[in-house]
């Protein structure tokens, strides 16, 4: 198949990229900085030569946006908000000008559009979209907005002969360098991973190997579209989240850290808190309906195995690599 990721040179489109190739088919990268072979340029915003790319296409996964690693200030807020709207918006335009449209768009989310909450796990059809919850710092609501605008661009989208997906993503956890997993477990490995602000927080996850199997089968299930909750059937809050990346590392230590200290920790990593307080209790109603099995289902079984990946040398797990049939 031929498979084209708008947006694919961060560590999720490295994940997929990797996985994609390794079976055997053909992956295009659209990128503004086009440094490899099966690279192509884009902007992100405008048509241009890169759209001949979606003709033929068998699949579009767009998974273009400013990173959400920074300080979510004004500007940084409305850049993802751009960023993620106009690269859908345009997308959309190739997708719907194409002689030979893809059959199936799967477009990234995020499991973010859920409210802040603890009493009850969010599924696509019961969950509550974020935005209003009491207590919360008033920013939080854009970023919501963000997600919301993102799936509308995607829905709005005249694409009658393709089928339409909207990911919302949980954290995809690999042993790849300067990934979240990465993050959190150099502070597990320096004694500083203990609850944050208490630890009552929920922490949605999705290993690396599950991410890649959800959207495989998510590509060859003609009868799913809509919103796909992407995570692990098993969130837990932040303080057993840690607790188990520690005894999967083999740390007995985790100094815990105050709200303050989170801010002043997130300050210096050019990061914002949000990522850290913000309870994202996930799971995956869709996925489990249609049938797909999890193989990494439960937190400290995925960290263990992720642990092992980055003892023997990281991203190379010979197991993460697609399953599509070759094309």
């Amino acid at each position: 198949m031929k498979i084209v990721i708008p947006g694919g040179t961060g560590q999720v489109g490295t994940i997929l990229r990797r996985a994609l190739a390794a079976a055997g088919h053909e992956v295009v990268i659209l990128t503004r900085r086009p440094v490899r072979e099966g690279e192509v340029r884009w902007d992100g915003e405008h048509l241009g030569p890169w759209a001949e790319e979606i003709t033929g296409s068998d699949v579009v996964i767009n998974l273009a946006g400013r990173s959400v690693s920074c300080r979510y200030t004004p500007a940084n807020l409305k850049a993802m908000m751009d960023s993620r709207v106009n690269s859908a918006r345009v997308v959309g335009e190739a997708i719907a000008a194409a002689a030979r449209p893809p059959r199936v768009w799967l477009q990234m989310s995020t499991a973010t559009v859920y409210a802040h909450r603890f009493d009850a796990p969010n599924d696509e059809r019961a969950g509550v979209i974020g935005g209003s919850e009491p207590g919360v710092p008033g920013y939080w609501a854009y970023s919501v907005e963000i997600a919301k605008n993102w799936e509308q661009a995607q829905e709005d989208a005249d694409t009658p002969r393709t089928r339409k997906v909207a990911l919302r993503s949980a954290m995809v956890m690999s042993p790849d360098r300067g990934g979240v997993f990465d993050v959190l477990l150099r502070l597990a490995r320096l004694g500083l991973g203990g609850p944050v602000a208490g630890g009552a927080q929920y922490v949605s996850w999705i290993h690396e190997r599950d991410f890649v199997r959800a959207v495989e089968f998510l590509v060859d299930r003609d009868d799913l579209a809509g919103p796909v909750n992407l995570a692990a059937p098993g969130p837990l809050p932040h303080r057993a989240f840690m607790r188990a990346l520690r005894t999967a590392w083999g740390m007995p230590v985790g100094l815990p850290a105050t709200r303050w200290m989170a801010e002043l920790g997130a300050f210096a990593l050019r990061s914002d808190t949000e990522l850290l307080l913000k309870s994202r209790r996930v799971v995956p109603g869709r996925l489990l309906e249609a049938g797909f099995a999890f193989e990494h289902a439960r937190w400290p079984e995925a960290a263990a195995d992720l642990v092992r990946q980055v003892r023997r040398g990281r991203g190379r797990d010979p197991r993460a690599v697609s399953q599509l049939n070759r094309a």
